[in-house]
């Protein structure tokens, strides 16, 4: 669980949880919009494609954000 404070924010921290999780052995990672990907064979596997999802996500329009 995450506790620290994030820039901009003046109230205590919401919970947060881990954005991966493992099933079957498998690795996942989450968005905050609710969409899972894997299964990757690891977490460091898992954390590689989430690095790649938010790179990918910056690149698009912001009208296709909303």
């Amino acid at each position: 669980m995450d506790t620290q404070q994030r820039a901009g924010e003046n109230s205590p921290p919401p919970f947060r949880s881990s954005r991966f999780f493992c099933v079957g052995g498998k690795w996942y990672f989450t968005t905050r919009e609710g969409f899972d990907s894997g299964p990757f064979a690891s977490k460091e596997r898992a954390e590689i494609g989430l690095r790649r999802f938010l790179h990918v996500v910056k690149l698009l329009p912001e009208e296709q954000l909303h």
